[in-house]
């Protein structure tokens, strides 16, 4: 095969471009985040708690000028939360973050003209793991009621590539993309 027959993630990334996956995932994780109550309470907790309503004189100001103070005193902590559930919903495993993984697969295997699934181990062994997660899961919220701690996106990203390499061990290895 010549250098030209590689599929790169820009190939990958254009095709779902073009078909109009990336909008129909868009529009799910929109509609998804509209549906998420927690979002929406903490949203209106903060704008309830919000200094800019609360300073005596408010209740004279436009509403322009009320929506511009909120906007400016707001925005940042709102987006960051709702970037944090959108980062949630994209790296879930069995909902839409597992959608996203197939269809990625399916489309460069298309591309590649390989049959899908390209890893058909991740996805056969299912009921023992699944048997092995839940108890790990049940261990996993013993310790999580005892002590709450939060974890960095690096953090979570290092668990995930030590549990990847649990996992390859059990299965052939795959070649290695990484630039």
């Amino acid at each position: 095969m010549g250098s030209s027959s590689v599929i790169t993630p820009e190939d990958v990334l254009e095709s779902l471009m073009n078909d109009g996956t990336i909008d129909a995932l868009r529009l799910k994780i929109i509609n998804q985040l509209k549906a998420n109550e927690e979002l929406k309470n903490t949203t209106i907790k903060m704008a309830e708690q919000s200094k800019v309503l609360n300073t005596p004189g408010a209740e004279k100001q436009t509403k322009r000028e009320l929506f511009d103070a909120l906007r400016q005193e707001l925005e940042t902590p709102v987006l960051e939360r709702a970037s944090k559930s959108v980062w949630e919903l994209i790296l879930d495993g069995n909902g839409l973050g597992k959608e996203i993984s197939e269809t990625v697969e399916r489309v460069y295997c298309k591309l590649s003209g390989r049959e899908p699934p390209l890893f058909p181990n991740l996805n056969e062994h299912q009921p023992e793991k699944k048997v092995e997660d839940e108890k790990r899961k049940g261990k996993e919220k013993e310790n999580s009621n005892s002590k709450l701690k939060k974890r960095s996106f690096s953090d979570m990203n290092a668990e995930g590539s030590a549990s990847e390499v649990d996992k390859s061990s059990d299965t052939a290895a795959a070649p290695d993309d990484a630039s």
